[in-house]
């Protein structure tokens, strides 16, 4: 039973749950307190929940733009349909070798500026994940503890994610692929 949450727009939680992308970029916001231009995840294996707090359309890939749900307001309940667990973190060098992984996500580029750009001195980093579609998807009442920008929901006892039965989205290889390929463009 997972008793904690990542929170991500809700397109990039159906993306990685389709297998269209399985990185993440990360600067600061989710644990950062092991000194200067140190960064780890705080958790290895979270539920994916959907938000829609800073989800814009047109920082999204055509295809996927569409499943932008862009509400004044998260909703009264959703719907958690996955869980992931890390399997890689890599500070990114630079805007050209990121660029190379272009195929890897549905981010447009106006959003990639964004994340680069936001406080300029500090690492940027792509997070691997493995997700996981689960048997029986969890619905949830919002509670005010889920409201607001943060990364890291603590779900209620009664909200935690049930994970037997799930399935993986990529093989072994697919991930090792992956990894393999963040690898080269990152030397």
């Amino acid at each position: 039973m997972l008793d904690v949450a990542l929170k991500e727009w809700g397109v990039i939680c159906q993306a990685a749950l389709s297998g269209d992308q399985a990185i993440l970029l990360r600067k600061g916001g989710v644990h950062e307190d092991d000194g200067p231009g140190r960064f780890r995840l705080a958790h290895e294996r979270f539920a994916l929940f959907p938000a829609w707090e800073h989800q814009r359309a047109d920082w999204i890939k055509p295809g996927w733009a569409e499943r932008c749900d862009e509400a004044d307001a998260e909703p009264a309940a959703l719907t958690m349909d996955g869980y992931a667990e890390v399997a890689g973190v890599w500070p990114v060098p630079s805007r050209k070798a990121f660029d190379t992984l272009d195929d890897l996500h549905v981010w447009r580029a106006p959003y990639i500026d964004m994340r680069f750009g936001y406080k300029p001195d500090r690492p940027l980093y792509l997070v691997l994940l493995r997700a996981y579609r689960l048997a029986e998807p969890k619905t949830i009442a919002m509670s005010d503890r889920y409201w607001g920008c943060k990364s890291w929901v603590d779900l209620d006892h009664d909200d935690g994610v049930a994970t037997e039965g799930s399935q993986a989205v990529l093989p072994d290889d697919g991930v090792a692929a992956l990894r393999g390929r963040i690898d080269a463009a990152f030397r």
